[in-house]
């Protein structure tokens, strides 16, 4: 099995080399290049196969929302995944909602860096603890309003992805095909006011829907 491509996007080289660090070693990653802001990030990619981004958020140059934004639009079959130092609302937002597949923190334990790596790669939503309680303490003020305009089974289908099902096993657990749940996806894409998973699951615990 090939190794899964990672550019490392930061503009610390320090940082850099101890997440280059993380994954020498492991037959199951390999990284392919790294890049001191969003710019480069964009040139790396037209240039090498990448499968996984990892990317800082605060750049000079071009910041990590923008080069989320534009990758989206010229190399929408890499995922990104934003590592960086805050949790902070005003950044996760953004970051996801330009394209981001999932948020994780620096400091985050070796094992859950490859585990979000690897559900990353799967087209899978990631999101660490802590960004998640954040999105969660959201929904005091953003009110439940949304939770009136899903179905039952959108919820259900909801939560499940929250959880990193793949439409797959959520039809495998709902007893439904894999057409439904792409069409209960559909639905709460254009619901929640998103384009994909990790957005729809930001949102979800943004507005209360889950926890």
């Amino acid at each position: 099995m090939s190794p899964i491509r990672l550019l490392i996007v930061d503009d610390h080289p320090i940082v850099r080399d101890g997440l280059r660090g993380v994954f020498a070693g492991d037959e199951e990653f390999a990284v392919v290049g790294e890049a001191a802001n969003g710019a480069e990030a964009l040139a790396r990619v037209t240039r090498a196969d990448v499968d996984v981004v990892l990317m800082d958020l605060r750049m000079p140059v071009m910041g990590g929302v923008e080069a989320i934004r534009r990758l989206r639009d010229e190399a929408p079959q890499v995922r990104v995944l934003v590592l960086t130092t805050y949790d902070g609302d005003r950044d996760v937002l953004p970051a996801v909602e330009a394209g981001a597949i999932g948020y994780l923190l620096k400091d985050a334990p070796r094992e859950e860096l490859l585990r979000g790596v690897r559900a990353a790669h799967a087209g899978q939503p990631v999101l660490s603890p802590s960004v998640a309680t954040r999105l969660m303490g959201l929904a005091a003020g953003g009110g439940k309003d949304q939770a009136d305009t899903l179905s039952a089974r959108e919820l259900d289908v909801l939560r499940l992805v929250a959880g990193g099902a793949t439409n797959r096993a959520v039809a495998q657990q709902l007893f439904i095909s894999e057409a439904t749940v792409k069409t209960h996806l559909l639905h709460l894409y254009e619901k929640l006011g998103v384009r994909d998973r990790a957005a729809a699951v930001s949102a979800a615990y943004q507005h209360g829907l889950l926890g």
